[in-house]
């Protein structure tokens, strides 16, 4: 059996907030919706992004709430261009996301930019064109 990724839980403060974030500012479909959790379709050939209270996830794991700071992990949306790139950064932004890396071009050649949603789960967006 080969490892995949079938879904991406996040521990979120706020599930409504998060849901608003996620499917009303950038577009996510709900797939499933329950008091206290929420799963999203981020399209064809993707992951499942599930949302769900952040001392409900802990206790789920049987690990302490407590974490602040960089949590170790990023999300990466790979887009066919540039404009593909600030198109997202602005509606991230538009959706109440913050912008923590303005998109600029890098030395490797490609264009990325980072946000963080509103528990400040880091994206970067990025093109290698």
């Amino acid at each position: 059996m080969t490892l995949q990724v079938s879904a991406i839980m996040l521990g979120v403060k706020d599930v409504d907030r998060a849901r608003k974030f996620y499917v009303d500012g950038l577009g996510c479909e709900v797939d499933q919706d329950f008091p206290g959790f929420v799963r999203c379709s981020l399209g064809d050939g993707s992951s499942k992004l599930a949302l769900y209270e952040w001392e409900a996830a802990a206790q789920d794991a049987g690990v302490s709430a407590e974490g602040s700071g960089f949590r170790g992990v990023s999300f990466h949306f790979i887009t066919d261009s540039r404009d593909a790139v600030d198109e997202v950064m602005r509606t991230a932004e538009a959706a109440g996301g913050t912008v923590v890396k303005a998109a600029a071009a890098s030395g490797w050649g490609g264009y990325f930019g980072y946000f963080s949603d509103l528990d400040g789960y880091l994206w970067k967006v990025t093109t290698a064109a």
